[in-house]
């Protein structure tokens, strides 16, 4: 079973997403609570996924992620957010975040993109913008040459960051590439040394700016 913990300054919204998430056979919704409890709740509960509010009024949606991120074995934390365009959305993902999700995220898709979270799969709205994508660029440590570092892959490695940035499991892109679990697994710690970044969504996100989900993973 998959354990979610959804943290969310209003009811309504706690109550719909535990309730969509509930219907699935393998995920268990494990709390549903507000800011100000979601870091005591995560250590209490020890979730797989934690679906946290970008922005509430008892504490700020950033400081919970780095709290929850700061522990040992950390969850895996996507951002909730009504805009698309949020400059919150851009610090989240500098700071770690696994990806984020608008709250008007169709029901049938929500526990799709919980499973793709618990395969450490990249999660983002197919309402990024490249207001985000800039964004988060632009909070990144500055880099002289981004093409540069992403022409520093081989071609296997380039393919499997087109798949990872499509969000793909390193299961999925084992199948897709008829290679091994493992061997995925070695070009993602590859890929992201060479890339200079800390997880997959931010590898997905400079390869967005790269070109290359555009040109098919061919330079």
């Amino acid at each position: 079973m998959i354990r979610v913990l959804i943290v969310d300054d209003e009811a309504l919204i706690r109550s719909g997403i535990e309730l969509i998430l509930s219907a699935a056979p393998d995920i268990e919704v494990v709390g549903a609570v507000t800011g100000a409890r979601a870091v005591g709740e995560a250590e209490r509960l020890h979730p797989d996924i934690v679906l946290l509010d970008i922005r509430m009024p008892d504490v700020d949606g950033l400081t919970v992620l780095d709290r929850m991120l700061a522990k040992p074995s950390p969850p895996v934390v996507a951002m909730l957010t009504t805009f698309d365009n949020d400059e919150y959305v851009a610090a989240a993902l500098h700071r770690g975040a696994a990806g984020f999700l608008l709250k008007d995220t169709a029901p049938d898709h929500l526990a799709l993109q919980v499973r793709t979270l618990a395969a450490r799969g990249v999660v983002l709205s197919p309402k990024v913008t490249s207001t985000v994508v800039d964004g988060y660029l632009a909070a990144a440590r500055s880099r002289p040459a981004d093409t540069g570092l992403v022409d520093s892959l081989t071609d296997r490695e380039r393919a499997v960051l087109v798949h990872l940035a499509d969000g793909l499991s390193n299961a999925d892109i084992a199948a897709r590439l008829y290679l091994g679990v493992g061997t995925v697994k070695d070009h993602v710690s590859a890929i992201l040394a060479k890339l200079q970044v800390a997880n997959r969504v931010q590898a997905a996100l400079l390869a967005e700016r790269a070109g290359l989900l555009d040109e098919g993973g061919q330079r």
